[in-house]
């Protein structure tokens, strides 16, 4: 297919692109702004991720797969905020060599997680990418006036907690670059096929975003490490963190590497792409918080107390603080 026989920009927009803007507010994308009505007792929660080939993901990953990680990606860190998310912006910026039918897909895998998740195109912009393919997304949400849980609020005295299992998606890269590692950390193929789609694929959790903001003093999305992102909040909020090992919640595939290669742990710990959440509640509220996020349907565990001091210990099955090594997934 030669550039002549692709649709242009406007072109482009008005088959691809506008049929995901199904709100009203966005005018069929037919402007350069959209408009949101938020009530008075609303707080609108932005935030704003983007994800380079190569860096965030493979040239020949699934189209499909990249839409839904570059927006699930940003619904993750509103969920943290304890924000329900509506709608997103979206730049694309495509190479020079793009087909019609890798945006098809593309489109396919974004109206599949507006359908799941409750979300709407809202504007944005289309570009020719001097480089790789670019995908930058601005995620909103709504939150009741006053509600939302930053990193900086935890506590001495509150506890813990962590959805999900951690360090799936970091080892399920690891086997993408060293697939050698599947025989030495003796994974079945259902194992590998797991640790895989959770690279690929982020489970945002949506769903516990209400208890967030009903029971948490301070709260994170894992999406740089679980040890990085916890030394974030520890540092933001001014306190220390203690957490147990061995109440770190990892899934039969990490649990069986790990078991095979002890520094596999370090690997799960400092990796990225969990995002799961990472939340200090306090300790009259974690019944309701661990009540509420079991009947949404999620996993949830205590890990740890937050404490007077700085920085984050994590301590092994003798109760003496395990050396992971240095390090959280740092872009620069």
């Amino acid at each position: 297919m030669t550039d002549d026989d692709r649709p242009g920009e406007f072109e482009l927009i008005e088959r691809y692109l506008a049929p995901l803007a199904t709100d009203k507010g966005a005018a069929g994308l037919k402007d350069d702004a959209a408009i949101v009505h938020p009530n008075t007792r609303t707080d609108i929660v932005l935030t704003k991720d983007a994800l380079a080939a190569g860096v965030h993901f493979f040239l020949d990953d699934p189209a499909g797969t990249i839409a839904a990680k570059a927006l699930r990606v940003n619904l993750s860190d509103l969920a943290a905020k304890g924000a329900d998310a509506f709608g997103y912006l979206m730049a694309l910026a495509l190479p020079a060599d793009w087909t019609e039918e890798w945006l098809a897909a593309f489109v396919e895998g974004l109206a599949a997680d507006q359908a799941r998740y409750g979300v709407t195109l809202l504007g944005g912009d289309t570009l020719k990418a001097s480089g790789g393919l670019t995908v930058s997304i601005t995620a909103l949400g709504r939150l009741p006036e006053g509600a939302i849980v930053r990193r900086s609020g935890a506590r001495p005295g509150d506890r813990l907690f962590v959805t999900g299992t951690i360090g799936d998606a970091a080892l399920g890269l690891a086997l993408r670059l060293e697939p050698e590692l599947a025989d030495r950390w003796r994974l079945s193929a259902e194992a590998q096929a797991h640790l895989a789609d959770r690279y690929l694929l982020p489970q945002p959790r949506t769903a516990a975003a209400r208890a967030v903001r009903t029971h948490a003093h301070a709260a994170l999305d894992v999406s740089d490490g679980l040890c990085g992102d916890m030394k974030r909040m520890a540092k933001a909020s001014g306190v220390a963190m203690r957490v147990d090992a061995q109440r770190i919640p990892l899934s039969s595939a990490v649990a069986t590497a790990v078991a095979m290669e002890p520094e596999a742990l370090g690997r799960a710990l400092r990796g990225g792409d969990d995002y799961e959440i990472v939340a200090a509640v306090p300790a009259a509220d974690a019944e309701s918080f661990v009540a509420e996020i079991r009947d949404a349907g999620l996993a949830v565990e205590e890990i740890g107390v937050v404490e007077e001091g700085a920085g984050v210990r994590i301590d092994g099955r003798d109760g003496e603080p395990l050396d992971l090594g240095a390090g959280a997934f740092h872009h620069f």
